[in-house]
């Protein structure tokens, strides 16, 4: 009996030192990893540069081939919707023959579509070092978006509402003057 028992005290012996080894290793591993996290935290520049390298590989895809060089993770998102058919493009035309193709959601209001145009142009002047601001308060006064002769002035209701559907053509026009 005695014997066993000693067997028995070993045994747990044996196991619990089994057991303080293990969590001894547990916790020098993560000291290891946050000495290792230490160590490779980044530079906020370099972490930009790296991940606009990663972008700038994504963008080789024939899938973004279409967007610029230095693209937002909105466009890429948008491009990526547009794909699955979870957005569609509206070609907005300016007065100057320009033409916007912008991207919105499917189920996108006249004041979704009014902010993705604020937002292209910004990118677009951030990108060419244009005009640096422009105020959208006033363009919204003086400018109507048209849609088959249609102004689209309920800026709550759906573009599809307005039977606006991809690829479709909004003009953008000044307002007459009222005397």
């Amino acid at each position: 009996m005695d014997e066993l028992k000693e067997e028995n005290l070993k045994n747990v012996d044996e196991a619990e030192f089994e057991e303080k080894t293990v969590v001894d290793e547990i916790k020098e591993e993560q000291e290891e990893e946050e000495e290792e996290e230490d160590e490779e935290a980044l530079p906020h520049s370099e972490f930009l540069d790296i991940f606009e390298e990663g972008l700038a590989l994504m963008v080789q895809d024939p899938l973004l081939c279409d967007l610029p060089i230095q693209v937002t993770l909105e466009e890429v998102n948008s491009q990526v919707a547009l794909e699955y058919g979870q957005a569609m493009t509206v070609r907005v035309c300016k007065a100057d023959g320009e033409v916007m193709p912008i991207v919105v959601v499917q189920s996108a209001t006249v004041l979704d579509l009014k902010k993705a145009i604020c937002r292209y142009m910004e990118l677009k002047q951030q990108r060419e070092g244009g005009v640096k601001h422009i105020g959208w308060k006033y363009v919204w006064r003086t400018f109507h978006l048209v849609f088959n002769g249609e102004k689209l002035e309920d800026d709550k209701r759906k573009l599809k509402d307005y039977g606006i559907r991809n690829r479709d053509e909004v003009t953008f026009l000044k307002k007459l003057r009222r005397k």
